[in-house]
């Protein structure tokens, strides 16, 4: 049934061409016109399982509090008092505008922050800066202000005062990359005089959606511009190339409305276009164009031979169809092996790319024959009489190895081997700030707030008990001082603050009574005189209207990932000694949310490597009856991950969600170039090929094709012109894993099969 249904489908592709054509081509422009429901986000949040810790507290802090996730605009001239009638006017203007926006909930800064003084014995609450116009002896007032509330001070100013800190909180419902461009409309056009640094994971997360889509457009010009390269250079055929690259457009298309398709009727978060599938397109696009290689070298042979166009294609097709079935087979599991990964993009990442793999090869076995039908070729050009130095090259490498097998063999398990060390040295980096090149705008805006400001990173401790008491109050702070001390960590703030300045202003401003009272009744009392001048929701992102949850929020400098997960170990550590029976702390945060993340993305990076493998393994097993063809379809895959990862750990190139689908990739397309060379060597031991001879006449029918493959999927380094840096690294170990891939096959695969020769022909 499996020969008739192939000869089947080559009778209709090479009978009725043109129809093919047309029913492909509509069938995709179908799946394509999805394109208009691709969405862009990169919340890392939304990569988080639902029932993570991190997750289920930051859900009820932000239902509580309002977001955690803050903006920040900072503007000053350097060297220059940010304290002035000039700076402060601009202040005014931005704080209004800002909050004009329809998703910003709050805007803090000098114009919007209270004064809290004590007139006659009572507390006064007042506007800090009571109008835009001030005079000199107002602008005097409100610096001498800050000198005596230096907690007030640094959260609104630099550490030398020379730039003024605006911090906006979006409303839950915002969308990043809108509100994130509607204040860097606003800031640059009424601080245009000033230097100006943004900050925080809503703008940084806002502003990577315009920068993914002109990575993608950059990298998918620079990809096609080295793969038809490389093909014309091979193929000295440009219709063919432009058959291969047809292929590659119309599968992109393809894939990329399909994730449109799924986001328009489910709006999983999931299909979402990040940074992470900002290299979908590139890698599709050298998955594509592995099965075309194969098809369009194999008819270029063939119509060297026959000389007749027809008959070529269909030879052509009886050989290849069940190896590039097989081939795209494999490669889609080992992308929908991301779906058992805990990072929710990684599922759409995979189910998608598996998607375009399929539609690739729907049109390899279809569309790509069909157009080879249709063209009119010209039987004596130097394509279809000689073959490419490439080729005679590739030929005398590959029969090099058989004459040596055990060598080669030897050779490529050591160094194998010896990479294997460097998987323990390998390190984890989730941080976004670090995907960015040094002296990066973006960047540099950061390391800034961090330097100078507040900084842009918070972890968010939810303290659930009665707040009011002294005791609750006291554990609070204490939690406060100790992480502080760590060094990192620029500034706390909870509640406890405010109770702290509202005891010292009733005391007549006296600095030692900047503590916690004794007694609830005062406590309480603090908080009743404070409402008789003030309003009580200010302090509703800090405590609830009952006063039995609250919030201490710590901002700390960005540092590594591994530091994240000290950190994190330092402040659970604290809390679970500290903590009474009276009293919960839970800790979220976006620290603690990377904390997690990396935890998770080991997990996933180990979980589908391994699933991959075995998944591979069992459908080579199934497909070839043979539990040793099984395990050698997986070997040269498998040598290519360890090389890779190996080699990452040597240099120091980081482990990320971006670079750990490196595995599915190697996987994917390694495994095709195994496939190729068995099933070969499977059709020419059934066809009676002399023992002797059989893996030269292997070689010289599947080595120049994979070598081509892997030569054209060079492409892979145009991610070298990325961006973002884990794409920049994806791109270089991307061009060494085709060579090791490639290599690996016809090296360890040929050398192994070459060895056991004879056993595996008397098995089949």
């Amino acid at each position: 049934m499996t020969h008739n249904f192939r000869n089947w489908i080559i009778e209709k592709v090479t009978t009725y061409p043109k129809r093919t054509v047309f029913i492909t081509l509509a069938l995709t422009a179908f799946f394509g016109s999805g394109l208009q429901w691709v969405y862009f986000d990169d919340d890392m949040l939304k990569m988080l399982p639902e029932d993570i810790e991190s997750r289920i507290v930051w859900d009820e802090v932000q239902d509580d509090f309002g977001t955690i996730d803050m903006m920040f605009v900072t503007f000053g001239k350097r060297g220059e008092s940010a304290i002035n009638k000039e700076l402060l006017a601009t202040v005014w203007d931005l704080t209004n505008e800002l909050e004009m926006i329809e998703d910003v909930e709050e805007v803090i800064s000098i114009a919007g922050t209270n004064r809290m003084e004590n007139e006659d014995g009572f507390m006064e609450i007042s506007d800090l800066m009571p109008h835009r116009d001030l005079s000199q002896q107002e602008v005097n007032e409100i610096a001498d202000y800050l000198d005596r509330n230096p907690s007030i001070r640094d959260r609104l100013l630099s550490k030398h005062g020379d730039f003024i800190n605006v911090v906006l909180r979006p409303t839950l419902t915002m969308e990043y990359a809108g509100l994130a461009n509607n204040v860097k409309t606003i800031a640059d056009s009424l601080l245009s005089d000033y230097e100006i640094n943004y900050g925080g994971a809503p703008y940084v997360t806002g502003m990577l959606s315009g920068l993914i889509q002109k990575d993608m457009l950059v990298l998918m010009r620079v990809g096609l511009i080295i793969m038809i390269a490389i093909l014309l250079v091979n193929f000295r055929n440009i219709p063919a190339v432009g058959m291969v690259l047809s292929l590659i457009i119309l599968s992109l298309v393809a894939m990329m409305g399909f994730m449109g398709w799924v986001v328009h009727f489910t709006g999983s978060p999931k299909f979402y276009m990040t940074l992470l599938n900002s290299s979908m397109p590139i890698i599709l696009l050298t998955i594509a164009n592995q099965d075309s290689i194969h098809i369009v070298t194999k008819f270029l042979r063939e119509a060297r031979k026959h000389r007749d166009v027809e008959k070529s294609v269909k030879i052509t097709m009886r050989s290849l169809m069940l190896p590039v079935f097989l081939t795209s087979v494999t490669t889609a599991v080992a992308f929908l092996m991301l779906t058992t990964a805990p990072i929710g993009p990684m599922f759409g990442y995979g189910i998608t790319i598996a998607f375009g793999i399929v539609w690739a090869w729907f049109l390899s076995v279809t569309y790509l024959p069909a157009i080879i039908s249709v063209k009119k070729w010209n039987m004596n050009s130097r394509a279809m009489t000689h073959a490419s130095f490439f080729e005679r090259v590739v030929d005398w490498f590959s029969k090099s190895v058989l004459n040596r097998p055990k060598k080669v063999l030897s050779l490529g398990l050591l160094i194998v081997l010896v990479s294997a060390f460097g998987i323990m040295r390998l390190k984890v980096e989730v941080n976004i700030t670090s995907f960015f090149k040094p002296g990066n705008p973006i960047r540099q805006s950061i390391e800034f707030i961090d330097a100078e400001m507040t900084g842009t990173m918070n972890m968010v401790i939810k303290t659930e008990g009665e707040i009011k008491d002294p005791e609750t109050l006291a554990l609070i702070e204490d939690v406060q001082t100790h992480i502080e001390k760590y060094p990192k960590v620029n500034t706390t703030i909870s509640i406890v603050d405010i109770v702290k300045q509202m005891h010292r202003v009733v005391e007549d401003d006296d600095p030692a009574f900047e503590t916690i009272p004794e007694m609830r009744e005062k406590v309480n009392n603090l908080f009743t005189m404070y409402s008789m001048s003030g309003d009580p929701d200010d302090f509703s992102s800090l405590v609830d209207y009952e006063y039995r949850s609250a919030v201490t929020t710590a901002m700390m400098q960005t540092v590594p990932t591994s530091e994240i997960v000290k950190f994190m170990d330092y402040v659970d550590d604290y809390v679970e000694k500290n903590v009474t029976e009276s009293v919960t702390m839970k800790i979220t945060g976006l620290m603690a949310i990377m904390n997690d993340f990396t935890r998770l993305l080991v997990q996933s990076f180990i979980i589908s490597m391994i699933a991959s493998i075995f998944a591979i393994f069992i459908i080579a097993w199934i497909f070839y009856r043979s539990i040793k063809w099984g395990i050698l379809a997986v070997v040269p895959l498998s040598s290519a991950v360890v090389l890779n990862f190996g080699l990452m750990g040597y240099f120091g190139v980081d482990l990320s969600h971006i670079t750990a689908i490196l595995s599915a990739i190697i996987i994917g397309v390694g495994v095709d170039f195994a496939i190729h060379y068995i099933a070969q060597f499977r059709n020419y031991a059934k066809e009676g090929v002399a023992l002797e001879k059989l893996s030269v006449e292997v070689v010289d029918d599947v080595g120049y094709p994979i070598m081509l493959d892997a030569t054209a999927n060079m492409s892979f380094g145009a991610l070298i012109f990325s961006t973002f840096l884990p794409l920049q690294f994806m791109g270089g170990l991307m061009v060494f894993a085709m060579i090791s891939c490639s290599i690996g096959t016809l090296t360890i695969l040929a050398a192994l099969v070459e060895i056991f020769k004879e056993k595996l022909v008397e098995e089949k």
